[in-house]
């Protein structure tokens, strides 16, 4: 087993066939294998065996794909960093890890603290000028024979992605070859992702979605990926009209943006597919999504640590606002505190099962015992199931608001928001309150030409949900704080920085 096997297997039947389309650039599978294998002989003579951590601090570029199945090739283990991370970052992750090669550009690697980090031997720059370190398209230059995947264990380690953590840490979650193979199959499987498709890639490479749910499905079916450097408007549809993209995979941010755009001018026929993940998609937007383009927007349910697929809906029938059903081989739940599973209707803490669940977090022993308890991982999400086993988040147990003893589910509140016609985005969120503990506040931003006040908001919210829910206070915005991938950043909101 492993994962560069895909690149492997798609270059020989269809080694012609575009792998990659990158700003006016095409790169065949037997391109992308070809300089995979020599970048994996250039690294196996720097010394690198299998097991060692290899750092991917890159942008969305053909680099990344490379580097990151070069590694994999050898049974090393990729740890991929946020492109914008900054030395005190960069320096916990890659200390963290014990990186051995960080792979970075020119723009970056100013940022890479190489004086700090004692198992750091080479710096290799990707894009840009090199001066005195090594380059890629140097280790990557022709030259004859192929390279062999290293046969790897299931259990064998393959990545680490570091995810935000509570005390203000992030913590490495090691996924292995099996992980990422099961589930990247899985997600090209529930999808219905085959080689003519061309899949569209402007969520950051660096975080799983983009890793696993598109690039590597992708790999493992012989897909094209349509590559962008970033999340430009603009660019991203012209590129479903130039390159006849057939999927596209977007937050609910991204999707709200689009359906606030004048798209008429753009030939979107070509599209066949949409699909959305790593925060809940407010009902209204996915109706108006349907009625707009004529088809629905697929949802999905998973975090990193699972890989990150877990739940899919659309399997057997739609129903808006559900996560959908457990996917291939994996088992999903819903739980008491005591751990005991709940009828359905009931709410409680959401677990999974499977093979998609990771190894554990990267040298935290107590933290991985503490998130996967009898080999249930604990998601942190609070949910229920319905008779039919459909599952529905409810909430992140951390953003759940206690108000005078009452529980408030910030995403109920944010589908009434998104009711209101004024209304384009909606981030409901606690703040203290020495009588009420906590009070519930919303920040809003509001379509453009539409205008609302905060009193008017909370009249509305008034009207359509139960007092203690509501609103105190509405706090206009221009544009909400968001992740790399889009997610609405609620602890910037709060003003907690440490989770």
């Amino acid at each position: 087993m492993n994962i560069a096997k895909n690149v492997e297997r798609a270059s020989l039947y269809f080694p012609q066939k575009a792998a990659l389309i990158f700003e006016g650039r095409t790169i065949s599978y037997e391109e992308l294998n070809g300089r995979v294998n020599r970048l994996a002989k250039a690294l196996r003579a720097m010394g690198v065996e299998k097991g060692d951590r290899i750092a991917l601090f890159l942008p969305n570029i053909p680099a990344f794909p490379i580097v990151y199945l070069a590694v994999q090739k050898l049974g090393a283990i990729a740890v991929s960093i946020n492109a914008m991370s900054k030395k005190r970052e960069i320096k916990y992750i890659a200390g963290d890890s014990g990186c051995k090669i960080v792979f970075t550009t020119s723009e970056l690697r100013g940022e890479v603290p190489r004086e700090a980090l004692p198992a750091l031997e080479k710096i290799v720059v990707a894009e840009g000028e090199a001066g005195e370190d090594p380059d890629l398209e140097t280790l990557t230059a022709p030259e004859d024979g192929d390279f062999a995947c290293r046969e790897m264990a299931p259990n064998d380690p393959a990545a680490i992605l570091y995810t935000s953590g509570t005390t203000g840490f992030p913590k490495g979650a090691t996924l292995t070859h099996g992980n990422v193979v099961s589930n990247s199959i899985s997600a090209g499987n529930h999808s219905g992702v085959c080689p003519d498709d061309r899949m569209q890639l402007f969520l950051p490479l660096f975080h799983c979605f983009g890793q696993n749910y598109i690039m590597n499905s992708a790999f493992a079916k012989c897909a094209t990926l349509v590559l962008h450097r970033r999340f430009e408007p603009e660019p991203v549809l012209g590129a479903i009209a130039s390159h006849k993209v057939t999927m596209l995979f977007a937050v609910p941010t991204i999707f709200i943006h689009f359906l606030n755009m004048d798209t008429s001018r753009y030939d979107l026929s070509s599209l066949r597919y949409c699909f959305t993940a790593a925060a809940t998609m407010p009902l209204e937007t996915a109706l108006q999504w349907k009625d707009k383009f004529g088809m629905p927007i697929h949802e999905g349910y998973g975090l990193t640590e699972c890989s990150p697929f877990a739940l899919y809906n659309h399997d057997f029938k739609l129903k808006y606002g559900s996560l959908g059903t457990p996917i291939e081989n994996v088992d999903v739940r819903v739980v008491d505190y005591e751990g005991k599973e709940v009828p359905p209707g009931e709410q409680g803490a959401i677990v999974v099962r499977g093979p998609n669940v990771m190894r554990g977090y990267w040298g935290k022993p107590a933290e991985t015992a503490k998130a996967i308890r009898d080999g249930w991982l604990h998601t942190g999400d609070i949910g229920k199931m319905d008779e039919e086993g459909y599952f529905f988040i409810t909430d992140r147990l951390k953003d759940m608001i206690i108000a005078a003893g009452f529980n408030v589910y910030p995403n109920e509140v944010e589908q009434v928001l998104y009711q209101h016609p004024a209304v384009k985005e909606a981030a409901v969120y606690g703040v203290p309150d020495a009588v009420r503990g906590e009070t519930v506040h919303a920040a809003i931003v509001l379509k453009k030409g539409m205008r609302a006040d905060e009193e008017g908001i909370i009249d509305f919210c008034r009207a359509n949900m139960a007092a203690y829910k509501t609103p105190r206070r509405i706090l206009f915005m221009d544009e909400l704080p968001k992740s790399p991938t889009g997610k609405i950043l609620k602890r910037i909101l709060r003003g907690d920085e440490s989770s």
